[in-house]
């Protein structure tokens, strides 16, 4: 089992710092992020069940540039990667999101995947009104809007190019 567990953490952190290189050309620095942050960031609780796992991630650049600037972001906070992340700084990690997201997309156009930009944008409007947030947090829903109809500003032009 050990054996298992260390060739994953190798696997991760090899992903990782391919995906450093991408954000580095983008022009965004991430916090440095371990092998077990990930792992336990990614295997830990969600309010929904999320449906896309770590293997998923670790096979999908865009998908690693979003969850590598998605923890950044939340390090950048203080706040503690690890299984109860996601549960216990929702918020925070709802507002990380869309700055990931921002990247992810941005990666996603210059590598010209317009498929990509196609997909993630068809349940777009869904993810700023996300039901999992607590209605106290509705302040963040009206603070994220803005940000939300500039990134729809900025990508849905290259949705015809699919």
């Amino acid at each position: 089992m050990l054996r298992i567990s260390q060739l994953m953490y190798s696997r991760i952190a090899r992903r990782i710092r391919e995906v450093v290189e991408i954000l580095k050309g983008l022009g965004y620095y991430p916090e440095k992020i371990s092998s077990k942050e990930f792992h336990e960031y990614m295997t830990g609780e969600t309010p929904a069940g999320d449906t896309i796992t770590l293997e998923d991630v670790l096979c999908n650049e865009f998908f690693m540039v979003h969850e590598v600037v998605e923890i950044s972001e939340l390090k950048k906070m203080n706040v503690p990667i690890n299984r109860q992340t996601i549960i216990k700084f929702y918020p925070q990690v709802y507002e990380a999101h869309f700055t990931a997201l921002d990247y992810e997309l941005t990666h996603a156009l210059n590598k010209k995947d317009y498929k990509w930009l196609k997909r993630r944008f068809e349940n777009f409007q869904l993810q700023l009104d996300d039901p999992y947030l607590p209605p106290e947090f509705d302040y963040l829903k009206r603070k994220l809007a803005h940000r939300c109809e500039s990134m729809i500003e900025k990508f849905s032009r290259f949705l015809s190019y699919t």
